[in-house]
């Protein structure tokens, strides 16, 4: 088992852990407060991990070539960096289960999303009311315990912080995050809704100013600068990754849309454009819907705003994507930021190992398939 492979175990470990204990606590309230628990665990098993490994290879290459610590205290801080890339985890799947609704999307990694999985629930059960609302109201408040508990996971481990400057650092980049990521998603669901009454030449403008902030900044920069902040890592050196993690994160979720619209179901886990089925105004509709003429753009907007659409008619909206050359534009635009993170990364100065497991995981965001 290589570094990686017994950090993510560890991760795994650490939050399965953590939901036990949340489950006994609960279970002393009520047995009603079981699927809570159980929902959240079952969404933190599997998935790419990506935050975890990018916030240890960071701590990692950022270490001091001769800490002056004890090998203790040296034992602590790589413990806490487990807490810490756990609670970025947590963190992840609170903003799924969200998203998610925000979305009306069905599933989650091939399987209900959690507001699906607590309409059954009340389905099945034979309760009172409408289904869907509970649905919601079961979600928010799942996504709402999961950000308690993230930041619960990250204070606990940042008690093993090696001084109380490295803690003040660390706590000010995870709520930078969560910030950042609040405005992102409102500025998401503010677009989903009012892009047919704003230019559209500026549509573009906006989705990229989407992405950066409700998944780009989240996904890949905060990610390294909390693990190069726990290592002790000066501005200078936070600036030098921000240069590497925001062109690979913008990177990341621009090929999250690709995915979105013409990804394979049986490896994204999700229904053949789905995001044109919730309406998503991504960087790829934005190069479409400049292109189009006003009565096919109006045509065009009129389908994405649907939230019903047939087979058909998304087969129609994606070959109207390529045909306009949004995906190559797309592409291409990837391509360039790939280049730019990676020439970015070649500038710092970090430990030969983490240096090459940071290479291997950009390409993997680059080149992934689900």
């Amino acid at each position: 088992m290589n570094e990686s492979e017994t950090l993510l175990k560890l991760v795994q470990e650490h939050l399965d852990e953590f939901c036990s204990t949340q489950r006994q606590d609960f279970a002393a309230i009520s047995d009603d407060l079981a699927p809570l628990v159980d929902y959240t665990q079952s969404l933190l098993v599997g998935g790419k991990r990506f935050r975890a490994l990018f916030c240890y290879w960071s701590w990692v290459g950022h270490l001091p070539v001769s800490p002056a610590q004890s090998s203790q205290q040296k034992a602590l801080s790589a413990e806490a960096m487990v807490g810490i890339a756990s609670s970025l985890e947590m963190f992840h799947s609170a903003a799924l289960v969200h998203d998610d609704l925000l979305d009306q999307s069905d599933t989650r990694r091939g399987q209900p999303a959690v507001h699906k999985r607590f309409e059954t629930l009340h389905a099945s059960s034979g309760w009172a009311g409408s289904n869907e609302r509970f649905g919601v109201a079961g979600s928010v408040l799942v996504g709402d315990l999961m950000l308690g508990w993230s930041s619960e996971i990250f204070g606990t481990a940042l008690l093993s912080a090696p001084t109380s400057e490295v803690s003040a650092a660390c706590r000010d980049e995870f709520s930078r995050m969560r910030v950042e990521v609040m405005a992102g998603q409102y500025l998401d669901v503010v677009e989903e809704n009012a892009a047919i009454t704003r230019p559209v030449e500026d549509a573009v403008g906006r989705a990229n100013n989407v992405i950066l902030y409700k998944s780009a900044k989240y996904s890949i920069e905060a990610p390294l600068l909390i693990g190069a902040a726990f290592a002790g890592a000066n501005p200078g050196q936070l600036r030098q990754l921000s240069e590497f993690g925001v062109p690979l994160g913008m990177a990341f979720q621009l090929r999250d849309d690709v995915l979105g619209v013409f990804g394979d179901p049986a490896i994204t886990g999700k229904p053949a454009g789905d995001d044109l089925r919730e309406g998503k105004r991504t960087v790829l509709v934005g190069y479409t819907r400049s292109s189009l003429s006003n009565s096919v753009g109006k045509l065009f907007d009129e389908m994405l705003s649907s939230r019903a659409l047939t087979n058909e008619q998304v087969g129609f909206l994606q070959q109207t994507i390529i045909g306009s050359g949004a995906l190559e534009k797309v592409e291409r635009t990837i391509t360039e930021l790939a280049n730019q993170a990676m020439e970015a990364l070649n500038r710092i100065t970090l430990e030969p190992q983490a240096m090459a497991h940071l290479k291997s995981m950009a390409e993997k965001v680059i080149n992934r398939q689900a």
